[in-house]
């Protein structure tokens, strides 16, 4: 079986994938994300966004895209954020690309209380015409990709397959990368080495980037991953907050890769679009005013509070917690200036 498929049907089939039937996010959950560590994350993606749209001429309406929303809060704090300035929250059409019914019916409950009304959506495909401002935080690494491993000077495709035990287990299928397809800024690759790719990250990105140009808006990608395109092995599966073997527990465990942002920031770029970063999310984070944010939060209250403002500051933007591993890269059309990156 290709890869691609495996971890489609592992995340995604219907009765018996991952975010089909169960609740992964939270500290009760198999993993935390940016917005369930502190409010201030999801409150400075939303002064992003607003600070977009007034640079893009303060479109109404403007569609409000989060794709894979987790549990609703990143868009929560949003939308609250949007509150602040009248005519962006009457402008605002919020839409949640996702999915997982389960999934959908959690962020539902989140939003209940939202200031205007979410609609969800399946695929990119169905989302309404005209500017949007997208937030992607933690999709594309659930994105599936194909592996290949290097054998003689070709490279071969890795697939899942049984072993002699009807086990899961890693083998070299038929399939090959062919010449025109390898990376051009890789150095001499030893016997054994993993090369991934990602067709359908790149095939959004270019999809996103192209609407974008045309249609007006922007798109933020926050997700942990690498710059430049390199060699390595970065699938993995992880449940109850620890790294576990990926192939032991098929549609159990949460399955992702590192995600590739310059076949990322490529594809932005052959639709039109320009690219800002993708810089570290604890520069970013820093740039737009974490630590101000802190401050005024934490100004006047007791010192459980001050500490926890602080703790959530260096899970968000410490180099040894998710500052250095992920990254922050936008997609805006040619000229649009934007704030964060250096």
């Amino acid at each position: 079986m290709p890869i691609p498929e495996f971890m489609a049907l592992c995340l995604g089939d219907p009765e018996h994938g991952y975010y089909m039937t169960r609740q992964p996010f939270g500290a009760d959950g198999d993993f935390i994300t940016a917005p369930e560590v502190s409010q201030m994350f999801g409150e400075l993606i939303g002064a992003w966004l607003a600070t977009v749209w007034d640079a893009i001429g303060r479109p109404d309406p403007v569609n409000v895209v989060e794709l894979g929303p987790g549990r609703g809060t990143l868009m929560a704090d949003i939308l609250r954020t949007f509150a602040k300035v009248p005519q962006l929250i009457a402008a605002a059409r919020v839409q949640l690309v996702e999915m997982s019914p389960r999934l959908r019916a959690v962020q539902a409950q989140t939003l209940a209380t939202a200031p205007t009304r979410a609609r969800w959506h399946d695929t990119i495909a169905t989302l309404p015409a005209g500017p949007m401002l997208l937030v992607a935080n933690e999709f594309f690494d659930a994105l599936p990709i194909s592996q290949y491993i290097r054998v003689g000077n070709v490279w071969r495709e890795r697939v899942i397959a049984l072993d002699a035990a009807d086990n899961l287990t890693f083998a070299i299928g038929a399939g090959r990368l062919f010449a025109a397809e390898e990376p051009q800024n890789l150095s001499a690759v030893e016997a054994g080495a993993i090369l991934e790719t990602g067709p359908i990250a790149t095939a959004i990105a270019s999809e996103l980037a192209l609407r974008i140009v045309e249609q007006g808006g922007a798109g933020l990608v926050i997700d942990y991953g690498y710059v430049e395109t390199t060699i390595g092995d970065s699938l993995q599966a992880v449940a109850s907050h620890k790294s576990v073997d990926v192939l032991t527990r098929p549609g159990e465990v949460d399955v992702t890769v590192h995600v590739n942002f310059e076949a990322l920031a490529r594809a932005a770029r052959h639709a039109g679009a320009a690219v800002a970063g993708p810089t570290t999310q604890g520069d970013f984070l820093i740039n737009l005013g974490l630590l101000q944010r802190a401050g005024r939060l934490g100004s006047g209250k007791d010192r459980a509070t001050q500490e926890r403002l602080r703790s959530e500051v260096e899970r968000l933007a410490g180099p040894a917690e998710m500052g250095n591993l992920f990254k922050v890269m936008a997609i805006t059309p040619p000229a649009t200036p934007v704030s964060g990156f250096s």
